[in-house]
């Protein structure tokens, strides 16, 4: 079965979700290639054909397919998918936004974040907040499958010569969407979906400020991201990008710390497959006790500058 992989990246390099959903292509099919859509982005693509299992890669360039937008992605991936079973994505952003349309295009049904392939017609996904995983099986003659990368492993650059890139012809713009302005946060930290450790903070924080004071320390001291609950994003301590659940960024780190959080259903959504779980909270019924490996109960304004002292009496 040949596959096509959507690749996500920044232009001179694929991202870690690639990798990950690599993986899984990998598994629905031994014959995969990458397909890297943008302006200029023949250093993404030399990055992909580095990956192990990579069997092709084709490059898609052209100054309306620079930001990525759904609708001109989508209409140079439909005739493509004249030779290929399965199209498969990270399920980020940019993946949920372009696959949708092109399921719509070819009228075939859309898998969404799988985390398990069980046979390359066959797929696990989360639903129910991930209290429930349904196992489903495709009937299409096209397969159209975004991958939750938190549950695969990225796939190892390769050990032989790099895969052949091929160019393919980007087509006319469509031009019934146009790309205004994008604002991206700056981070000195590691990203939420690509971190090992992750320090999150909810409502207990009670401010921005001490976000800043609590939080951001220890995660520094951690080498660790900055990840919130909804809770917290919504009362304005930080920004939306922060936000770890089912309406945020799903993650599966090595470690995951949460300081003041209760733990709602759609925030263990997104974060029950880190491997190991802290929990920081005054109340020690909170749901968040249940999914965790250590748990520390009590106040947080306390513990957390006790806990980051002792990480720096380690030489952490």
């Amino acid at each position: 079965m040949a596959v096509l992989l959507l690749a996500e990246h920044t232009e001179s390099a694929v991202s870690n979700t690639t990798e990950k959903a690599l993986t899984a292509a990998l598994a629905i099919g031994p014959e995969v290639h990458v397909l890297v859509v943008g302006g200029a982005a023949r250093g993404a693509a030399e990055a992909a054909a580095k990956l192990d299992g990579v069997a092709k890669v084709l490059l898609a360039e052209g100054p309306h397919l620079a930001a990525h937008l759904a609708e001109e992605v989508a209409a140079l991936i439909v005739p493509m998918m004249s030779g290929y079973e399965a199209l498969v994505a990270p399920s980020t952003a940019r993946g949920k936004n372009t696959l949708p349309r092109v399921a719509a295009l070819l009228d075939v049904m859309q898998i969404s974040d799988i985390i398990k392939v069980v046979a390359p017609d066959t797929f696990e996904r989360p639903i129910y907040a991930g209290n429930a995983v349904q196992t489903v099986k495709s009937a299409d003659a096209k397969m159209v499958v975004t991958v939750r990368t938190a549950s695969f492993a990225a796939a190892p650059a390769r050990s032989g010569d790099a895969a052949p890139i091929e160019s393919v012809a980007s087509g006319p713009a469509l031009g019934i969407s146009k790309f205004e302005r994008a604002e991206i946060a700056k981070l000195e930290r590691p990203e939420l979906t690509a971190a090992r450790v992750i320090v999150s903070g909810g409502r207990g924080m009670q401010s921005g400020e001490n976000f800043k004071k609590l939080i951001e320390p220890l995660a520094d001291r951690l080498g660790a991201a900055v990840g919130a609950s909804r809770a917290a994003v919504d009362a304005g301590f930080v920004p939306n990008d922060y936000q770890v659940g089912q309406t945020g960024k799903v993650v599966a780190p090595e470690l995951y710390v949460a300081v003041g959080i209760s733990g709602a259903i759609q925030h263990l959504a997104g974060m029950k497959d880190s491997k190991v779980i802290v929990a920081i909270n005054k109340d020690g019924e909170a749901p968040i006790f249940q999914v965790a490996d250590y748990g520390l109960v009590g106040d947080l304004f306390q513990l957390v500058p006790e806990l980051e002292a002792e990480l720096a009496k380690a030489g952490k």
